[in-house]
Order: C-alpha cells, then sequence, then structure tokens
C-alpha cells in the first residue's frame, strides 16, 4: 500500500495496509511462543519439536553439564560482589571490566594476531566497522547475498558501493579493474559461510585479487566460526588465510552459544575503531556474566574436533538425500536450505514438517531473493542421522 502524498493517511490505516499486504504475501511474521529446550527438542506452542532451525551448532547451548560448571565457578568467584551482572555503562566509561581484556587477549592469541575486539553483537559489528573506517572517497564491494547487517552497514557509510554477483569473483575483478584507481580504499566484504544457501566463499581466490588490486578484506565468519578449521577459527583458518584477513568478524552467538561478536585485526585498526565506531562508543557494554561464559566457550570448543566433523559429515548425508529425491539444495555445509520458490509452497512445507515433530521455519523474501523461498535446516553435532532421516521421505510426496 503506497502513500497518497496529496491525500493524508492516518498512520494506522498505512500500517494496517501494510499488514494485510504482507498476509496476502504469506510474508506476514509473528513471534512464536517458545517455550523449553529439552536436549534437541524445543517446545513451541506448547508441543516439542526437534530443533532444525537453531545455530547453536556444536550443541555447546545444550550442554547443561558445562553450563552448570560456569555458574557455580562463576558464583563462587562473585563471592564478594566484584562481578555484578550488568555493566551500567559503555566501555569508555565505566563497563570495561578486566574479562573483556582477558578475552580479547585470548582471541588474539587464537587467531595468531595483533588484536581483537568484543562487541554486543554481530549486528553491531556490522553496523559499525564500515561506516567506521571509509569515507566518501572510498568504495566498498560486496557480495550481493551478504547478511542484511552488512548491507546496513554500507547503507550507513559515506563510501560509494557496488554489489557484485553471488560468489562470481571474476565480475568482482571487473569492478576492481574497473574502479580501483577512481578511490582512496577498496574494501572488499563477504561472509565465509553465507547463512541463506549455506555456500562457501572462495577465500583463497578473494586474498589474491586482495593483493592484486591493493584493496582491505573484510571477511564475517557468524556461521563458520567453531564450525570449520582446526582450532574452530572458522572457514578462514581453514583456506589457511587468517593472517590474510585485515577484518575477521565472529560472533558468539551461533556456534559459540554465548552473546555478542569479536573482530580479529592489527592493533591500530582496533584503536581506530576504538575512537570512531558509534554502535561501540554508544553502546553499554556487555555483563561479565556473559563476558566469563564466552571466555570459557571459546577456549572449550577448541578440542570439539569430533563434534565439527560429525556435523558436516550428517550435513553432507542429508544433502545427498534431499538431492537424490530431486529437491533444489544448494550449499556445502552444515546449513541445509530446501528451495521451493513460492511463499505458498515453502510455508505448506515448514507446516507439514511441524505436524510430523519437526521445527524447520520457512525463509521468504526479503531475506532471500523472489521466487527463492525455502525451507531451511540448520543442523547441530548433537543430532544423529536417525533424527532427520526421514525428512527426504516426508517432504516428497507434497512437493510434486
Amino acid at each position: 500500500m503506497k502513500r497518497d502524498l496529496m491525500r493524508p493517511v492516518p498512520i494506522e490505516e498505512f500500517i494496517s495496509g501494510e499488514l494485510a499486504a504482507l498476509r496476502g504475501k504469506k510474508r506476514y511474521r509473528t513471534l512464536p511462543a517458545v517455550g523449553t529446550r529439552t536436549g534437541r527438542h524445543i517446545t513451541v506452542n506448547g508441543r516439542a519439536l526437534l530443533n532444525l532451525s537453531s545455530n547453536d551448532y556444536l550443541g555447546i547451548g545444550e550442554d547443561r553439564g558445562l553450563l552448570s560448571e560456569y555458574l557455580l565457578r562463576f558464583g563462587a568467584e562473585n563471592a564478594d560482589g566484584r562481578y555484578t551482572l550488568t555493566a551500567s555503562s559503555s566501555r569508555l566509561l565505566t563497563g570495561n571490566h578486566p574479562l573483556y581484556g582477558e578475552l580479547e587477549e585470548t582471541i588474539a592469541d587464537l587467531y595468531g594476531a595483533e588484536s581483537s575486539l568484543v562487541f554486543n553483537s554481530g549486528y553491531h559489528a556490522n553496523i559499525g566497522i564500515l561506516p567506521a573506517v571509509s569515507t566518501r572517497h572510498d568504495l566498498i564491494l560486496c557480495d550481493r547475498l551478504n547478511h542484511a547487517s552488512i548491507i546496513d552497514g554500507i547503507m550507513l557509510a559515506e563510501a560509494d558501493y557496488k554489489r557484485y554477483r553471488h560468489c562470481d569473483y571474476d565480475h568482482l575483478e571487473e569492478l576492481l579493474h574497473q574502479f580501483r584507481d577512481r578511490y582512496s580504499q577498496v574494501y572488499i566484504v563477504t561472509e565465509s559461510v553465507f547463512s541463506m544457501d549455506g555456500d562457501l566463499a572462495d577465500l583463497q581466490r578473494l586474498v589474491e585479487l586482495k593483493r592484486k588490486y591493493r584493496a582491505v578484506l573484510v571477511v564475517d565468519e557468524a556461521h563458520g566460526a567453531g564450525v570449520f578449521g582446526k582450532n574452530g577459527l572458522g572457514l578462514c583458518e581453514d583456506a589457511g588465510v587468517v593472517n590474510e584477513v585485515d577484518v575477521l568478524i565472529g560472533t558468539f552467538g551461533k556456534a559459540l552459544a554465548s552473546t555478542g561478536a569479536y573482530a580479529v585485526m592489527k592493533r591500530l585498526f582496533r584503536e581506530y575503531l576504538i575512537n570512531t565506531m558509534r554502535p561501540l562508543i554508544f553502546t553499554t557494554a556487555l555483563p561479565p556474566i556473559v563476558l566469563g561464559w564466552s571466555l570459557l566457550v571459546i577456549r572449550h570448543q577448541r578440542g570439539m574436533h569430533r563434534q565439527r566433523q560429525h556435523l558436516l559429515m550428517l550435513a553432507a548425508k542429508l544433502r545427498d538425500e534431499l538431492r537424490s529425491g530431486g529437491f533444489d539444495v544448494p550449499g556445502e555445509s552444515h546449513i541445509v536450505p530446501v528451495v521451493f520458490g513460492e511463499n505458498d509452497r515453502t510455508v505448506a512445507m515448514a507446516e507439514a514438517l511441524r505436524q510430523e515433530g519437526f521445527l524447520a521455519l520457512p525463509v521468504r523474501p526479503p531475506t532471500v531473493p523472489e521466487n527463492r523461498s525455502r525451507v531451511r535446516f540448520s543442523l547441530r553435532a548433537n543430532l544423529e542421522w536417525e533424527d532427520v532421516e526421514r525428512l527426504p521421505k516426508i517432504m516428497k510426496p507434497r512437493v510434486r
């Protein structure tokens, strides 16, 4: 429903019309009544369902033993009240708890980097970093399927931007060749594991282009950290390019089962962001209890080699079975999307799976392109093949 500027419309009428349009397009969303989580299951609207929509990829969020150990230790260490449950101010005021320093030093050591910086969320990192470091004399080159938070960060930046075709590095090089000499700095921005298609960036090719065209490479490892690499540091570690990435962003809110995010970078970058990044400067710091949990988890996950291997093998088997059944299944990671195209079919499939005891939510525009709606399975290391083997059989009769 478009506003007629010649005839003012009451705001309530405008909003009601917009919501009606969303319902008509099968894009209307509601907040689910999520209840308890018990092992691999989650209660939604009073019913226990196998949870295939969680980003807890390593299953750490369901590790009650680890959580209990941490809470007991934290309680003992906090007997004198040193660690409050709130920071109550930004890091530049009184919120920079000593655990921030310990966590950031640990992250930098793990990545073999000069420094790191912790943020309140991956969204905060992505809407803050690019606007802070870029100017109107710069150009940002962005993969077309990058996450909304990256796009929002680009919109806030003063720099020009162009979007290259998804994982089309020949197209990216065409843009670099055409525009590099017109700008002071050129930033190449990509996810490592793309959250909607589950496919992987060619990080070695991106590093080659970065070197050739004197660009700054920014990689968002939100869905790669914890899952890929010998030490769970992400796809950059797996590809052997950690030290070639100028700003490597990871999140605690997915495989690391906590809250917040981090970026690994040179010390000079860190100093500059502390002085210029608005979401860092003007945000209340994370509570110490969260920082301590993140510190425990990022150390703990280093040894989860078996879980990483199991997760990727499980995803590969499910993807192969679905493809053998004639489904459109892009990607090559632990994220397994099944594309149905139309919103109606996608919503109906998600509801059919719910009736069979599976929580696998529909993903529709604008999160994905038009006519590319899909049901997305987010797999976890604490699932077994027996948990998901029925999915292709359940879905096949309904797709015809």
